[in-house]
């Protein structure tokens, strides 16, 4: 793959990433309109979400092994196939239960495409500048929550709940074509050795390296999912001031990504040290400034910044730990982050119906990245992970 045009590639997968973005997180602000649609509760609507990250979780490891048979060009555009078949039916569906068959559908596909394109990513650019691709791939999952997933909002709620799902489809079918034309042809697959490959996965440094991932994005998900209450209660923010902070923190998303890839290009496991340390900082600081509007914008912004910065390394580290199943490790990798999800949105209510405060949901997700540094350091993979790419400690 190395006479191909890297940029024509990333932004192939970029596209991808942005399609898979948008899907994931426009139901959350259409739970309303979608439950009045289906004749679903709040609660019931909410399981649409649920099934989304199960449908990750378990496909990403499925879905990998299935399609690595397959060239990595039509394994790509089979994936986001599937992608484009569930948006498809989610748009057409005539009741909840179908809507929530047609999501299970759609998540498929999403572990198994960050994962075979990480490892796409990786393979068109210099060894020093791997860590950077990956984060250009992930760019369009960070844009998505700037401009995909507010205009499919937009859409749902001016048009119709289905024509958001039926234009997120769409953004398949580019996707698709993008694909089609950046990678090459004729490039056949490989039928997985399965033992081998989980074997593999199933190394303690690879483990470990999973549980960091999962600490990571656990971190994240005890703020990000109870963010509005949070704002609302310690900053008296209006719905108006919610919105802002949601666009802050998708701006911190992109330029975290960015300066994530570029200093994990660096070090990997410097990188993740930094960001998961400064992640866990902020968030145990963060009560002391969401006490003014001005303080709790410039802390989600930041907060958006270093979230996103560990996710380049975090995946990388993966990657290379399990150098031997790269493909398998990396969508495990994203099963892992939605994994954090469901756990940083567990201790995030568990905080809150313990009456602890809202101000402890931050400083919660504080622990689990101070957790997650620990196991950087603990796992001793400094030097070994960043010696095989020829990086400092």
């Amino acid at each position: 793959m190395s006479t191909l045009s890297p940029k024509r590639v990333l932004f192939a997968l970029a596209i991808g990433a942005f399609g898979i973005g948008t899907t994931e997180f426009t139901p959350m602000g259409l739970l309303p309109v979608i439950a009045d649609g289906v004749g679903a509760s709040i609660p019931s609507a909410g399981m649409l979400i649920t099934a989304y990250a199960i449908g990750v979780m378990v496909g990403a490891p499925i879905m990998t092994l299935l399609f690595s048979r397959f060239g990595k060009r039509a394994a790509l555009m089979m994936l986001m196939g599937i992608f484009t078949l569930g948006n498809l039916l989610s748009a057409l569906s005539p009741d909840y239960y179908t809507l929530l068959v047609s999501r299970l559908i759609t998540s498929l596909n999403h572990g198994a495409f960050f994962g075979l394109g990480a490892v796409v990513a990786a393979s068109v650019v210099p060894r020093d500048k791997q860590a950077s691709a990956v984060a250009t791939m992930f760019m369009g999952l960070t844009i998505a929550n700037i401009g995909g997933v507010p205009a499919a909002t937009w859409l749902g709620q001016q048009v119709g709940w289905r024509m958001a799902f039926a234009g997120t489809a769409v953004l398949g079918l580019l996707a698709i074509a993008a694909l089609w034309y950046a990678l090459p042809k004729g490039e056949r697959g490989n039928v997985p050795h399965v033992r081998k490959e989980l074997a593999v996965i199933a190394r303690p440094n690879v483990l470990l390296a999973m549980a960091t991932t999962v600490l990571g994005a656990g971190a994240m998900f005890t703020l990000y999912t109870y963010v509005a209450p949070v704002l609302a209660e310690l900053t008296g923010a209006s719905a108006s001031f919610v919105t802002l902070g949601l666009v802050l923190i998708g701006v911190g998303f992109t330029l975290g990504n960015s300066l994530g890839g570029k200093l994990a290009d660096w070090s990997l496991d410097g990188a993740a040290k930094i960001f998961l340390g400064a992640l866990a900082a902020i968030m145990l600081l963060m009560p002391l400034v969401l006490g003014s509007h001005v303080g709790a914008a410039l802390a989600l912004l930041v907060w958006g910044m270093f979230t996103f910065a560990v996710v380049p390394p975090l995946q990388m580290r993966v990657m290379i730990a399990a150098a031997e199943a790269p493909g398998l490790a990396s969508s495990i990798n994203v099963g892992a982050f939605n994994l954090g999800n469901a756990v940083g949105a567990a201790l995030g209510g568990a905080v809150i119906s313990l009456d602890l405060g809202y101000a402890a949901v931050p400083m919660a997700g504080g622990m689990l990245a101070a957790a997650g540094l620990l196991l950087v350091w603990l796992g001793g993979r400094g030097k070994a992970t960043d010696a095989a790419l020829g990086k400092p400690a």
